[in-house]
């Protein structure tokens, strides 16, 4: 099969991107080091010498800024799991879920080897049951697992992860959701046969395999929808910049034997302060075979404050479009509020998010969605 041709243009412009919004950052990083030489006299600066930086007055703009939200706060709001696990039926269900899955980490960590007591194997699980509902699309539901078992045994850069991969190539904040994988049958609000597909992946994840290289990385060899055999490396590297600042990049490409080719580009930048309210955008920029575009693209530029512990409550502008046949285009924009908190229990959390955005391509005007996530972890 011959896939190098036919990625030559549409990857080329997609790793310009990435690089140039990279570069330009560790030149901006560069720029504001201390000299190594001795100081030398310097002339009377002129005004253009002495201007500052755009980004430098971002954090003058977010000062000037009044609020009516209260001061940000890292009080608890549930009691601590141990108080919690033998409350009720539901309570020690999931301490049993939660130590099955450690018991089970143990005994696939004593197939490669003699089990270290003191360091012993362990895993996480998270299960989402995530809600999308909006006036065109009507209510469909998507359950979502994600798990990760450490194997000590094959030392510690090794694991075994499992469950919906794409969950992976999302930011950590990932907010203002959209359903941008329908049911397949649109008729039906849960599809099971899809919901089997998207969380059918497993795979070993070698991660940090070289000191050398700058930055972190992951490399994941495994099965997904059932027959995709598949190999996916990742890439991340954060600056941290003068005035609070820290810009992360990371690539992911993944080659399945049925999707082909895979690239995502996610760009974040982030001025943060402690004990403050920081503020985000984040870019990601995606080429794939099986997509109709040659590029899709998504930006979320949001505030984010914290009430109590683990609480997130995030407002900002949503901006998404496409690159195809040499065709920019601006599809979607629009205002979005997400919030995210622990609900009764440590190990449950509510996420919602309310959102209105347009579609040009469907001729749909800005219109009302919601997406509600109700999560375990385990």
């Amino acid at each position: 099969m011959m896939i190098f041709p036919k990625m030559v243009s549409r990857p080329l412009f997609y790793s310009f991107m990435a690089c140039s919004l990279g570069s330009a950052s560790m030149v901006y990083a560069a720029s504001n080091t201390e000299p190594q030489n001795p100081p030398q006299p310097q002339p009377p600066q002129t005004e253009a010498a002495t201007s500052e930086n755009f980004l430098d007055y971002i954090p003058k703009w977010v000062d000037a800024t009044p609020t009516v939200f209260p001061e940000q706060s890292n009080q608890p709001i549930v009691p601590p799991t141990a108080e919690t696990e033998d409350r009720t039926w539901i309570d020690r269900k999931q301490r049993n879920i939660r130590e099955w899955a450690d018991r089970t980490s143990v005994k696939i960590d004593d197939w490669f080897g003699e089990v270290d007591p003191e360091k012993p194997a362990s895993a996480t699980i998270r299960f989402m049951l995530d809600n999308y509902w909006n006036e065109y699309d009507n209510y469909e539901v998507k359950p979502r697992i994600r798990g990760k078992i450490k194997l000590p045994t094959l030392e510690k850069r090794l694991s075994l992860v499992f469950g919906d991969d794409t969950l992976d190539d999302e930011f950590d904040n990932n907010i203002a959701n959209i359903n941008n994988q329908p049911n397949q049958d649109s008729s039906k609000r849960l599809d099971s046969k899809q919901a089997r597909d998207n969380n059918g992946s497993i795979a070993l994840r070698f991660s940090n395999f070289s000191k050398r290289l700058p930055f972190e990385t992951d490399a994941d060899i495994g099965i997904r929808s059932g027959d995709d055999v598949y190999l996916r490396l990742r890439a991340e590297k954060n600056w941290t910049l003068r005035n609070d600042f820290h810009f992360n990049a990371e690539q992911i490409y993944r080659y399945g034997s049925d999707s082909e080719n895979y690239l995502r580009t996610n760009l974040e930048l982030v001025h943060a302060r402690p004990n403050q309210p920081f503020l985000s955008n984040q870019f990601s920029l995606i080429y794939a075979d099986e997509q109709d575009d040659d590029l899709t693209w998504e930006n979320r530029t949001f505030r984010q404050h914290q009430f109590f512990a683990h609480n997130n409550f995030n407002y900002g502008i949503y901006t998404g479009g496409y690159y195809n046949d040499n065709n920019l285009r601006l599809n979607s924009w629009g205002p979005f509020v997400s919030w995210r908190q622990p609900l009764w229990r440590e190990w449950f959390y509510v996420q919602g998010d309310l959102n209105y955005f347009n579609d040009h391509r469907e001729d749909r005007n800005h219109y009302v969605s919601t997406f509600i996530r109700l999560e375990t972890l385990f």
